[in-house]
């Protein structure tokens, strides 16, 4: 199947997660295009049964898009950690609980990890798929150390817990462009916009 590039002027976000919509927007508004999220549109979520980020990824991306006609991007993404066999990984988000209290989900990563290695990395799958079913799919990662207490405010998810590789601070106490500069969101939409966009 050959690649496609993005030529329309909106896209759907597939993502209920208000952090995840606002970054994905700024990674995307050099390239003039209107973002919309799945939730703004009231989309259902789709179950995500796939067991890896792309395969979870190209679900959401591919129910947006049938849904609202319209190209639509996902992201699938997670904390893993060394200690943990790559835990949380692909259930991420589920450690968070059914209200999404991302401290919780801190709480349970760092005392499951204990006195073990702090090693870990984020991994981030973007799908870009159209309605007729085709998918473009990226992986990125960014490796670093996980950190105790929790430290910072400018982040979501796991990111007042992780201190990527280099540098002393975590991502939730960064400037969001510094962040946006190296991130495994950067990694895949950096591969992503090479591959799709033209500026």
């Amino acid at each position: 199947m050959s690649q496609r590039y993005f030529s329309d002027s909106r896209l759907v976000i597939a993502s209920h997660n208000k952090g995840k919509v606002r970054e994905i927007g700024e990674l995307l508004a050099p390239f003039g295009v209107e973002t919309i999220s799945a939730g703004d549109l009231d989309l259902p979520e789709p179950v995500e049964d796939a067991d890896t980020f792309i395969g979870n990824a190209q679900i959401k991306a591919l129910a947006a898009a049938k849904a609202s006609g319209l190209p639509a991007l996902s992201d699938d993404s997670g904390l893993s950690v060394d200690a943990l066999d790559g835990a949380p990984g692909i259930y991420s988000a589920r450690y968070a609980g059914p209200t999404k209290d991302f401290s919780v989900a801190m709480q349970r990563v760092m005392s499951e990890v204990g006195d073990q290695s702090k090693g870990a990395h984020f991994v981030c799958a973007l799908t870009l798929a159209w309605p007729d079913g085709h998918m473009e799919s990226f992986e990125g990662k960014v490796f670093g150390t996980l950190t105790w207490p929790m430290r910072g405010k400018k982040g979501f998810g796991y990111d007042p817990i992780f201190v990527p590789n280099g540098h002393a601070i975590t991502f939730a106490e960064m400037e969001p462009q510094e962040k946006h500069a190296m991130s495994h969101r950067a990694d895949a939409f950096q591969q992503l916009i090479s591959a799709c966009f033209r500026k």
